[in-house]
Parts: C-alpha cells; structure tokens; sequence
C-alpha cells in the first residue's frame, strides 16, 4: 500500500506541477473527537459516539451515518474492529445515503466487514452455507451493478482470508477510481471490482446489530473522472 500511496502521490505532484494545483495527500474523515464531517441518516442519536479517538458504533438500530459530501475517485483508509461474534457492518462507497424502507440500508459499492464467525453462527441443520459471506466482500447494491474480479454470484470474493477476529484492529485500504474498486486487507490487494454504474456519491458506515470500533479513518481524493449525470449520485 505504501508503494501504492508513493505512486499516487508522485503522479498527483506532477499533475501539480504541470498544472499549478494542489499535491494529493490524506486528510481525516474523523477527526477522533467529534462527528464533524457525518450526518446521522437514519439510526438513533446514541447509535454513535466518541471515546479515546475512536468511532463507536453500537450496532442499534440497523441504518448508516453518511458524509457530508460526496466523493468520487480517492483512496480510503479506514480502521475497524468488532466488538462481538459474527457481527456484520461495511463502508459504503458512492451511495445516494437514502435508506431503503426494509433493509434500512442505502445504495452504493458495499466494502463489507464481518467478523470471523459469522459462517459459524449462520450454519443451517448444522452446515455452513456453501456461499457463506466473508471479510472483504465487494458488491453493488440497490440497484448499482459491478463486474466482480472475483465471482460469488454477483459479489466479488477476498482470494485471501486476512482479517483478525473480534477485538483485533483490521486495516482496509481501498483505492476507488472511475468505477473501479480494489481492495486491501490488513497490507494485501485480495479483492477487486470494476464497471460499477454509480461512481459519484456519499460514504456511509453502517450499523447492522453489533458494536463495531473505527479509528484512522483518512482519505486521499484523486483527480475527477469522465463521469457521466446518471453514474452521480443526487446530491442531498
């Protein structure tokens, strides 16, 4: 990742100098102290506080918090760990952040974070569904489609498990450019997507039943794309 950061960083400096902007470079999401930056969408006012510059989510109800403004090509760093066994949450990538009536849940690129045991505790007759979900999956949802690198029906699966269990720190670096999404799990590029048909829009992180920590969480924006009306996101 570190070679990956140098790389963009070196093409955004000579982007700079060609055209007299800005050199690329990570500012914070989450500042450690406050919500600054995030607007509750549809979870209660205690679903998320601050404590020891940690973001903490209980899990309650089921919805997001998204940011207060959209993002198109950037890298995103972000920290997290779970809390309790099984528990499910993710990041959002260019959604719309209008939750649906069911699911309470948005549109966008799902990057997905799920404990370790989840496979384990969601067994049937005592089978572990064969399409189980797992760390680090990658997939379109509410409507947005993508090609997965690597296919589990219409998600894209990690080629490597490298997520630590609950109470254990996960780094997930995620490189989103013009429709495409690749994937870095705790150092290791394991998982990917491309051709998503929305590639403009907010970040949301999810709440979905179980506590969850983030920290860190840092993003570098990227040049703008050829991104056509209906690829945005409406703004709110």
């Amino acid at each position: 990742m570190k070679i990956l950061v140098a790389a963009v960083t070196l093409f955004g400096a000579a982007l700079a100098l060609i055209r007299g902007g800005p050199v690329p470079e990570f500012r914070d999401l989450f500042n450690g102290k406050d919500l600054s930056g995030w607007v509750n969408v549809n979870t209660a006012p205690d679903t998320w506080k601050v404590r020891d510059g940690m973001l903490i989510c209980s899990g309650h109800p089921i919805g997001v918090m998204r940011s207060d403004r959209q993002y198109e090509n950037f890298i995103l760093h972000i920290e997290w760990r779970h809390m309790e066994p099984g528990g499910n949450s993710g990041v959002f990538l260019w959604s719309a952040a209008r939750p649906g009536e069911k699911n309470r849940l948005p549109d966008g690129l799902e990057v997905q974070m799920l404990e370790l045991e989840w496979p384990e505790l969601h067994k049937k007759d005592g089978i572990t569904p064969p399409l189980a979900y797992v760390h680090g999956e990658l997939f379109g949802v509410g409507g947005v489609k993508t090609i997965p690198d690597n296919p589990r029906g219409e998600r894209s699966k990690s080629v490597e498990n490298r997520c630590l269990g609950r109470g254990n720190w996960n780094t997930y670096d995620v490189v989103a450019v013009d429709g495409v999404v690749k994937l870095s799990v705790n150092g290791k590029f394991v998982n990917g997507i491309s051709k998503a048909t929305q590639k403009k829009g907010y970040l949301c992180l999810e709440s979905e039943g179980a506590e969850i920590h983030f920290r860190n969480i840092k993003i570098m924006e990227l040049p703008a794309g050829v991104t056509a009306a209906e690829q945005i996101a409406p703004e709110l």
